[in-house]
């Protein structure tokens, strides 16, 4: 099973996030290079989402991303996703 964070944005200026930017991306690309992030990006209200081969993944993507360490994600929620589309990777 795969599992979804979804984030609601904090409000934070685009330059703050900016500035952050390049951080949260070193981790991105970390997780990436594992194999374990299927897809990640904004909404239009500046809502994120990201989705990852297994929810552990996910919990630690939390633990370590400066946007949500740096609270420019006001909240964020991990879903268990029962993608019946895209087989589990191993």
């Amino acid at each position: 099973m795969k599992a979804v964070v979804i984030g609601q944005p904090s409000g934070a200026t685009i330059e703050t996030i900016m500035s952050v930017y390049p951080r949260h991306k070193q981790v991105v690309d970390k997780f990436i290079a594992r194999g374990v992030v299927i897809g990640i990006g904004t909404f239009s209200d500046m809502g994120n989402m990201a989705i990852f081969t297994t929810r552990a993944a996910a919990e630690q993507f939390t633990q370590e991303d400066p946007f949500i360490l740096e609270r420019l994600v006001k909240s964020f929620e991990i879903k268990d996703w029962n993608d019946t589309l895209l087989p589990e990777q191993r």
